[in-house]
């Protein structure tokens, strides 16, 4: 099929899918075989400044809105969203990849971030101290800020646009998202459920593109706040480009998340731990355990580790197998590539997942299957790069303390893991370690919504996360009142002085 036969992704301006007027436009492909489904618009200025526009129109009714009924069209949402998990997560392994079983769970985890928001009236509460000198009463509001926007990647196409839109929009602001280009279906199917829910004309827009869409976010005049979730190189310059322009920003990037195994960890089940985590959606999750650090006795585990990992079946995302393929051409070769220099540099491949052979119209797909280093270092290229592929990488250490120390020594902070059946050693790796998401014996430690989303250091830029109680902060501006009711006595005459009594 053509391109120009494709159905076009609509964007969506002031409460309508529209059919952008740009002349240039991307493929969406199903990774898996290379079928083209779709094409995106890359949205022109005006476009952009369109949406902008509806979102700083709608402001004005929106944030008078009273929280119960923001709420309620939360509640209303999430029901949507349940009634239609099935048919959002094939749309979903349609152009992502990710088997169906785990693009459900990126649905889901999106979807108690939507819960959550129907909990806003508890969420947004502002404090009051009565009586801080006489008469005279101090309270807080959480004011919305206005228009803020949302930049999501490839990998979780549900999950992530979830973390923000419902978030910022509850807290009263209105919301301009630009999804991936590379999988934007599934996000414009929740952009309809959540119309459908009841937000308002104007309160969420979405317009697509690449790069000259996200420098007009970020230099925008009437955004107030932008939130990023993707690479390192992109999250720097969103986080300096949208700052300068005097706007409020947070970044979550790139990891290079490790997992310490100490040799009285539970075998079978840290290894089982360690493979899903690993291989799980292709490796393309910004907190995959990428670098497993096998302390002591546990360096002779390599050969069972690597059983599993080639036990792995590998197919269509709709086969529900274990992995699909990787999102694009152009990710298959770099992955490749970096498995090429990791040999070269001197780790041992035990597991080579290079072009597996697959069958039929999966022989031109994105395929790469669970690949396994042993003997890997600090200074490798393996080790210092975010493969975003499923590679695992193994070092050694003699001790704890080596683990922790060469954890602290990498400059990424996105998460981290113990494998220990040791309180006392799980206490000291929770304390030490200088990471901002610790799982115990929990591969992935993304923390439940009720809590902040916490990588630090250079996974992250900007002080507070996407979702939990930090990101009610983020979408709000603290307003600090002190107020004073006169009574009829007027004896107190002119006080010059700057204490209130």
């Amino acid at each position: 099929m053509a391109s120009s036969d494709l159905p076009g992704v609509p964007l969506f301006i002031n409460g309508e899918f529209v059919q952008s007027r740009t002349t240039q436009w991307r493929d969406v492909i199903n990774p898996a075989t290379q079928r083209k489904l779709a094409r995106v618009p890359l949205a022109t200025p005006a476009e952009v400044d369109a949406a902008v526009a509806a979102a700083k129109a709608a402001f004005v009714t929106w944030r008078k809105t009273p929280i119960g009924t923001r709420a309620r069209i939360f509640l209303k949402y999430q029901q949507l969203i349940r009634e239609n998990m099935k048919s959002l997560a094939a749309t979903l392994t349609a152009e992502q990849g990710k088997t169906l079983a785990d693009a459900e769970g990126d649905v889901f985890r999106g979807l108690e971030v939507v819960e959550h928001a129907a909990a806003i009236g508890n969420l947004q509460l502002g404090e009051l101290a009565a009586n801080v000198a006489g008469g005279v009463d101090t309270y807080t509001r959480l004011q919305p800020l206005g228009v803020c926007a949302g930049i999501t990647p490839f990998n979780f196409p549900a999950m992530i646009p979830l973390w923000m839109f419902p978030m910022a929009i509850a807290c009263g602001n209105t919301f301009v998202l630009k999804p991936s280009e590379q999988d934007p279906m599934v996000t414009m199917e929740l952009v309809k459920l959540a119309h459908e829910a009841g937000i308002p004309p104007g309160v969420l827009n979405v317009v697509h593109g690449a790069a000259e869409v996200v420098d007009a976010i970020c230099d925008h005049l009437d955004i107030k706040a932008v939130s990023f979730v993707g690479s390192t190189r992109v999250g720097t310059h969103v986080y300096e480009r949208a700052s300068l322009a005097g706007k409020r920003v947070q970044c979550m990037m790139g990891a290079k998340n490790h997992a310490i195994v100490l040799p009285d960890a539970h075998k079978e089940q840290t290894l089982n731990a360690l493979v899903g985590a690993s291989f799980g959606a292709a490796g393309q999750r910004c907190m995959a355990v990428s670098v497993a650090v096998l302390v002591g006795e546990a360096r002779q585990w390599v050969p069972d580790l690597v059983a599993k990992a080639r036990g792995l079946k590998i197919g269509n995302g709709t086969d529900n197998l274990d992995l699909g393929p990787v999102i694009s051409c152009a990710a298959r070769e770099r992955i490749e590539a970096l498995i090429e220099r990791g040999q070269g540099e001197g780790a041992t491949l035990e597991l080579d997942g290079r072009r597996p052979p697959m069958a039929g119209e999966l022989a031109s797909g994105n395929f790469v299957g669970p690949t396994v280093f042993s003997g890997v270092k600090p200074g490798m290229s393996i080790y210092e790069q975010e493969i975003f592929g499923p590679v695992l990488c193994l070092a050694e250490a003699a001790t704890l303390d080596d683990a922790i120390a060469m954890i602290n020594a990498n400059p990424n902070g996105n998460g981290t893991a113990i494998f220990t059946q040791s309180g006392a050693a799980a206490r000291k790796f929770e304390e030490e370690i200088d990471v901002g998401q610790v799982g115990i014996n929990v591969p992935i430690p993304v923390p439940v919504p009720m809590f902040s989303f916490t990588g630090s250091r250079a996974s992250k830029l900007g002080d507070l996360g996407p979702y939990g109680k930090q990101v009610v902060l983020f979408y709000t501006q603290t307003k600090t009142i002190t107020a004073r009711w006169f009574e009829d006595d007027v004896s107190t005459g002119v006080n010059t002085t700057i204490s209130l009594r």
